[in-house]
């Protein structure tokens, strides 16, 4: 049987550039399928801060241009060789900036990088399968296979894949863009591009697909309906049928306490003595009294109401106050949640402590030297921080939804299994619940150790859920026979 060839397409990916889990998955995914045998190309933005020390062997490929309504966009074709061959589109008008997105011509810029991203490939002669767009920034990429591109031969028999990381994050932009984007006002109707008065790139992705994914079972559930749907769950309810939740895994190489460089201690499952001292190098980094007879709680986020910023008020006050605990933050985000932490850890420096800044490698640092990892989103499409939490053995303290429903199972004292604290209501009594229990579990050091080595334990690797996504390829590419 032939390998099946997939192209990959995002925004973002590790270990060159990203800015949250979309760079994670789209780093480490590819590497998993290609492991299992599929021949996987990666394809990106040649953004100004690609982190150029994984660019050693960067070389020009092609000179090319896409053509959007009335204007003709030139662009450089680049790859590296790895083990995942890996593209770059280089424009400077639109990707020589700094950050990622937020910018006025968004639509444009992320429009003519997935056109692009299908018009390189007669030039590097890769005939994929399945092409496998991501997040609205991709979500015009099948509308296109399918209008201006399969109507030559070397494109008709490809089919497209297109998973949604974050629903939150449409890609609505206003009408006017259509022209710019080589589309006319045919696409702004209901069952198209249209979303309440604008076009959603989103929308586009789903409407268009030949199949849809999302990175959790329960999430592919829940955005089904109102609370999280984002006014697209009667899109979704309405495709259910071709919409499937594929877990997110973690890269265990990279997320590995036995050998990884980013901690001050190596350790394993089997002897802990590393994680206990990296509890006391992470209190004494951040000045915190180096006591092992108290739980140590990490927030390792985007500070963020979706990453449930609005419930820690239930326990920076009187809580911690009365509680004989440890609570520290690595994170940015939303000014007035980092104001709030950073108050607290001036009003607390004996329990609490604000690192208010992102930082990819630091947080390995957390999360070995924590005992617990509080994770009280308000809605969470997968999450991979209480995976990688839990793969360095701290206990995920986290609200019932999404993908955190998936992985973390509560422990039960009486048959020691689970690996973790839930709690299900979003409000201060059910934060301040999963604390005190988690307090509570921590004085029970019998338990606690049990729940720890659970955690370490569980699998959250990439192979099976790679499986899946191989199992999925294979069966469209098989109805294209």
């Amino acid at each position: 049987m032939n390998k099946i060839k997939i192209l990959f397409v995002a925004s973002e990916a590790a270990p060159f550039i990203k800015s949250g889990g979309l760079g994670d998955v789209a780093g480490s995914l590819p590497k998993a399928l290609a492991d299992l045998g599929a021949e996987v190309l990666v394809v990106l933005p040649m953004h100004k801060n690609l982190n150029r020390e994984h660019l050693t062997d960067l070389r020009h490929v092609d000179s090319m241009e896409v053509v959007m309504g009335a204007t003709s966009y030139g662009f450089g074709l680049y790859t590296i060789s790895a083990n995942v061959p890996t593209y770059f589109i280089a424009n400077q008008d639109f990707f020589n900036r700094d950050g990622l997105y937020g910018y006025d011509d968004d639509a444009q810029r992320y429009a003519f990088f997935t056109k692009a991203a299908l018009s390189m490939l007669p030039s590097i002669d890769f005939q994929p399968d399945i092409i496998h767009f991501n997040d609205w920034q991709t979500g015009l990429g099948s509308l296109y296979l399918k209008d201006d591109f399969q109507k030559f031969t070397f494109y008709k028999d490809i089919r497209s894949i297109f998973t949604i990381h974050n629903l939150q994050y449409q890609g609505i932009f206003g009408d006017h863009v259509l022209s710019h984007l080589g589309l006319n006002h045919n696409c702004f109707t209901a069952d198209k591009l249209e979303f309440y008065g604008n076009i959603s790139f989103m929308k586009a992705g789903l409407k268009y697909a030949d199949f849809v994914t999302t990175v959790s079972p329960t999430y592919a559930n829940e955005i089904q309906t109102s609370q999280y749907g984002y006014g697209l769950e009667g899109v979704l309810s309405q495709q259910k049928d071709q919409l499937l939740g594929i877990l997110n895994g973690i890269d265990y190489d990279e997320y590995n306490p036995q050998t990884s460089k980013d901690i001050a201690f190596n350790f394993n499952v089997d002897n802990l003595a590393g994680k206990t001292k990296n509890k006391a190098h992470l209190q004494k980094m951040l000045g915190l009294p180096v006591r092992d007879d108290v739980p140590l709680f990490a927030v390792v986020s985007r500070l963020a109401e979706q990453k449930g910023l609005d419930l820690i008020p239930a326990i920076l006050g009187d809580f911690i106050s009365n509680k004989d605990i440890q609570l520290v933050f690595l994170g940015n985000g939303e000014h007035h949640f980092e104001q709030m932490i950073a108050h607290a850890a001036h009003a607390h420096p004996d329990k609490i402590n604000a690192n208010i800044k992102f930082d990819a490698k630091l947080a390995h640092q957390y999360y070995a030297g924590a005992d617990f990892f509080l994770m009280p989103s308000l809605f969470e499409p997968c999450g991979l921080s209480q995976l990688m939490a839990m793969r360095y053995g701290a206990i995920p303290v986290v609200r019932k939804t999404g993908g955190l429903a998936d992985t973390v199972t509560p422990f039960n004292p009486k048959t020691g299994e689970g690996r973790g604290v839930i709690f299900e209501n979003y409000d201060f009594g059910g934060i301040a619940w999963a604390t005190e229990q988690a307090i509570h579990l921590y004085s029970d050091q019998d338990n606690f150790q049990k729940a720890r080595k659970n955690a370490m334990k569980a699998d959250f690797s990439w192979e099976n859920s790679a499986k899946e996504y191989i199992r999925l390829y294979e069966k469209l590419n098989d109805n294209t026979k």
